[in-house]
C-alpha cells in the first residue's frame, strides 16, 4: 500500500503546481481530513501530500487566476485579466472585466483577490513549519520540506503585498486560545512585508535543490528562490522611489531605502546570470520562431519556474488549460476565438530592426492601398511571434482578419460575402481590431477538441526576466554600462538593433516588448506609479478593407475602441486594492487603503 502511495506523490510532483486532479488522487487514497496528527507527521508521503495541496491551492501561479477558472471550463476569461488590465489587450467576448478596466474597482474588490485563500495556505504552511523540525524524519527530508514550504509561504505574501500593501504577517499557527490581539491581528507595513519575503530567500537558499533541472519535476531551487528575491526587491525599491507612505507605513516605502532595495535586485540577478545555470533561449535561426518556442519548448534553457501543463482536460485527470482555447484565431471548439484583441497602440511599440521606432505614419496608411508584407516589413520579429494579424501564417493557412471587402464598383461589403469572400474574415471576432495573441499559441494543437487541452507550460520565472531586472536595478543604481549590455543581450537575442545608450523609458519599453502578455505589465505600471497616466487612454484598432480588384487592403484606424460613455480609467487609489469592507467587519483592527470609502 505505501509503495502505492509513493507512486502517486511522484506522480503528483512531476506536475505539482496545477494539477489538482493529481493531488485528489492522492488525497482520495489517504484522506487529510480524516486521519490523524500523528500520522500525517510521521509518514514522509503523507507530508509530500500535504505540501503538494498547498501548492496546487496556489492557482494564482498561472497568471493570478483559480485553477479551476484555467482547466475545467468553469470560467474562461480570467486568464488574462492581467493583460486586459495592464493595457495590452481588450476584451473581444465574455466576462466581466471591463468594469475594472473603466474605473470600477471600488471598496467592493472583486478583481486579483488573494486574502482568504492566500491566509488558508499560509496556515497549512505554518503548521508544516512548526512540526516538521520535532518530527523524526531525516534532516535532509525536513530540511527540504522546510525550505518548500518557507518558499510557497514568502511567494503567498508578495502576492498579498503587491496587491494591498501591508498584511497581516502571521508566521505562527494561531490557536483559538491566542489573545485576542494575535486571532484579530494589525497590517504589518509594507516594508515589513517585503523584508519578510525577502530574508526568507536568504534563510532557504541552501536547503533547496541546487540543481536547475528539479524545476522541471515543479520544484522550487535556489534559482527560483533568487528570482523571486530579485523581482520582489524591484517591486520595493520601485515603491519607495515613486510611492507615497500613508497610514504610518501600512502602505507605501520610505524613499531613502530604495538604493538598498535595487542593490538586493541586482545582487540576486547576479548570482544567477554568473551561475551560468541558464541562458536566454536561441536555438531557431528564424528569429520569430525562435521567440515562440521559449514558451513552447519545455524545459528549455531559459526557464527558471514553470507551472507543468499536461494538455488533458482536468475533468479527465489532467492538466491542461484553456489558453489555446481562447486565444486561437478563430473559429475554435465553440466556434468562437480570437478572445482578445490586441490593441495597435501596443503594436506600435515593437521597434523596427534597425532600432528606429515601431509608430505608423498615421496619413499614408489610411490612404492608398497596402499589403501587409509592406505594411510590417523590417519589423521586430517579437512582433511576428506574439501577435497574430491579417495574413499571419496559421496552420498552413494565412488569416483572414478583414472587416468589409471593397467592391469593384467602389461600393463596401460590410456583411456576407462577395464573389464568395467573406466580408468579415473567419479568424477574427465581427467586433476585432485586426490583432490576436500569437504568444503561447500551440500550431500543433487542436482547439477544436475542447476548454481545458492546452499543454503550454506557464513560465512564472523565466531568465529574460532576470536580465530585464538587472537591467532595471542596475540603472537605478546608476550602473549603466551594466544596464545596457543587459538590455543589449535581450535585443540581440530578438533580432533587433542594440542600443547605443540607455534610460529608464528604454528600459521600462523593453519590458513591455519582451514580457508583453507574460502578466508583468498591470504590476510594473502600478510600482511606477505611471498607471493613472498608463491605463486611462482608449485604445485604438486597426481595420483591414480587402480591395477585390487588387488583393491589397485599405487601412482604417479604429479610434477609441472601448466607446466613448465607459473610457478606460485607473485612480490613484487604486495602487493598492482595497481590504474592503467585509474583511474589516470580521477584523476591526484592520484599516482600509487611502481613497476607498468605508
Amino acid at each position: 500500500m505505501k509503495n502505492n502511495n509513493i507512486k502517486t506523490i511522484y506522480i503528483c510532483m512531476l506536475c505539482v503546481f496545477g494539477l489538482s486532479s493529481c493531488v485528489k488522487d492522492v488525497l482520495d487514497k489517504v484522506p487529510l481530513d480524516s486521519i490523524t496528527d500523528a500520522a500525517v507527521w510521521n509518514d514522509e508521503v503523507l507530508v509530500d501530500a500535504y505540501l503538494t495541496e498547498q501548492w496546487a491551492n496556489t492557482y494564482i501561479l498561472v497568471n493570478e487566476v483559480n485553477a479551476n477558472q484555467i482547466t475545467n471550463g468553469k470560467g474562461w476569461f480570467p486568464i488574462t485579466y492581467p493583460n486586459k488590465l495592464g493595457a495590452e489587450t481588450r476584451h473581444n467576448w465574455g466576462g466581466n472585466v471591463n468594469k475594472f478596466r473603466n474605473g470600477g474597482l471600488d471598496i467592493n474588490g472583486g478583481i486579483f483577490e488573494w486574502w482568504e485563500p492566500s491566509y488558508k495556505i499560509i496556515r497549512a504552511l505554518n503548521e508544516l513549519i512548526e512540526r516538521l523540525p520535532s518530527s523524526s524524519f531525516p534532516s535532509e527530508f525536513i530540511n527540504e520540506k522546510m525550505a518548500d514550504a518557507r518558499f510557497l509561504r514568502a511567494y503567498n505574501y508578495f502576492a498579498m503585498v503587491k496587491r494591498y500593501g501591508g498584511v497581516p504577517l502571521i508566521i505562527r499557527l494561531q490557536s483559538i486560545d491566542d489573545p485576542e490581539e494575535e486571532l484579530f491581528p494589525t497590517r504589518n507595513k509594507e516594508q515589513e512585508v517585503y523584508d519578510f519575503v525577502l530574508s526568507e530567500m536568504d534563510d532557504i537558499i541552501n536547503d533547496l535543490p541546487q540543481n536547475k533541472a528539479m524545476a522541471k519535476y515543479g520544484k522550487p531551487t535556489k534559482y527560483t528562490a533568487l528570482a523571486l528575491k530579485s523581482r520582489a526587491a524591484l517591486y520595493a525599491g520601485s515603491i519607495s522611489q515613486f510611492g507615497d507612505v500613508n497610514l504610518d507605513g501600512v502602505v507605501g516605502i520610505d524613499a531613502g531605502l530604495s538604493d538598498d532595495y535595487y542593490k538586493k535586485a541586482y545582487d540576486a540577478a547576479q548570482l544567477i546570470i554568473d551561475s551560468q545555470e541558464f541562458a536566454l533561449y536561441d536555438q531557431d535561426s528564424d528569429k520569430a520562431m525562435n521567440f515562440r518556442k521559449i514558451f513552447l519548448d519545455k524545459n528549455n534553457s531559459e526557464v527558471i519556474m514553470a507551472v507543468i501543463h499536461d494538455g488533458i482536460n482536468s475533468q479527465q485527470g489532467g492538466n491542461g488549460w484553456g489558453w489555446d482555447f481562447i486565444e486561437t484565431p478563430q473559429p475554435n471548439g465553440v466556434g468562437a476565438g480570437n478572445a482578445d484583441g490586441v490593441y495597435l497602440d501596443i503594436v506600435e511599440e515593437f521597434e523596427y530592426i534597425d532600432g528606429s521606432p515601431g509608430e505608423l505614419d498615421k496619413s499614408p496608411i489610411t490612404s492608398g492601398l497596402w499589403t501587409t508584407e509592406d505594411l510590417w516589413k523590417d519589423k521586430d520579429p517579437r512582433f511576428f511571434a506574439s501577435i497574430y494579424t491579417q495574413n499571419t501564417s496559421w496552420k498552413g493557412q494565412k488569416l483572414q482578419m478583414n472587416r468589409g471587402i471593397r467592391a469593384s464598383d467602389g461600393s463596401l461589403v460590410n456583411n456576407g460575402t462577395y464573389n464568395s469572400i467573406p466580408a468579415i474574415g473567419i479568424n477574427q471576432r465581427p467586433n476585432g481590431i485586426g490583432f490576436g495573441m500569437l504568444k503561447f499559441l500551440d500550431e500543433d494543437h487542436d482547439n477544436t477538441i475542447g476548454w481545458g487541452t492546452s499543454e503550454t507550460d506557464w513560465l512564472v520565472f523565466r531568465y529574460g526576466e532576470v536580465l530585464l531586472n538587472y537591467a532595471e536595478a542596475a540603472f537605478e543604481l546608476g550602473r549603466v554600462d551594466d544596464a545596457l549590455d543587459a538590455v543589449n543581450l535581450i535585443r540581440e537575442r530578438a533580432g533587433v538593433a542594440d542600443l547605443t545608450a540607455i534610460d529608464r523609458d528604454k528600459i521600462r519599453h523593453e519590458r513591455k516588448v519582451e514580457l508583453l502578455f507574460e502578466g508583468h505589465r498591470y504590476w510594473d505600471v502600478r510600482r511606477w506609479r505611471t498607471a493613472v497616466s498608463e491605463l486611462s487612454n482608449n485604445e485604438s484598432g486597426l481595420r483591414y478593407i480587402l480591395d477585390y480588384d487588387s488583393g491589397k487592403f485599405e487601412l482604417e484606424i479604429l479610434d477609441k475602441v472601448h466607446g466613448t460613455v465607459n473610457e478606460p480609467k485607473f485612480f490613484k487609489q487604486n495602487y493598492y486594492l482595497p481590504i474592503n469592507r467585509n474583511r474589516i467587519a470580521n477584523n476591526p483592527n484592520l484599516v482600509e487603503n487611502p481613497g476607498y470609502e468605508l
